[in-house]
């Protein structure tokens, strides 16, 4: 992921969740946010656009669990959409968790150190909350 550019010293590094872009353009750790995550990039920063369409697209189906109820639809129609929204969000936590190996745990696997144990802790962590579900 970080490969040295020749002749320049830049490690040509793109910050990652937690980190901001030094003066000279390295990654920098970003304080003052309870597990030091800071504010982009993150590893979905580059689908922002389609993750936030694709989030809205589920909020619709919600609203309309919420008008199907109103409207007495019966319940076993009521379930498939519930089960309809449920993998919906599922396949966005996948998605977010996929971009999240490739670009943070991936920038931390590089960087070495205890970042990486930190990373693959919470990667860990976020995995079996999805599993639980």
């Amino acid at each position: 992921m970080t490969t040295t550019e020749a002749g320049t010293g830049s490690t040509g590094a793109t910050p990652c969740h937690g980190e901001a872009a030094g003066a000279d353009g390295s990654p920098e750790q970003v304080q003052g946010h309870g597990h030091d995550h800071g504010h982009g990039p993150h590893g979905y920063s580059d689908q922002k656009d389609q993750h936030l369409k694709r989030l809205r697209r589920i909020e619709g189906q919600i609203r309309g669990l919420q008008r199907m109820v109103e409207e007495d639809v019966y319940c076993i129609d009521i379930l498939t959409q519930v089960s309809a929204s449920t993998k919906a969000l599922q396949s966005f936590a996948l998605q977010l968790l996929q971009e999240h190996l490739r670009h943070c745990v991936a920038a931390a696997a590089v960087k070495g150190g205890d970042e990486i144990d930190t990373k693959v802790a919470e990667a860990s962590a976020a995995i079996a909350r999805l599993l639980r579900t």
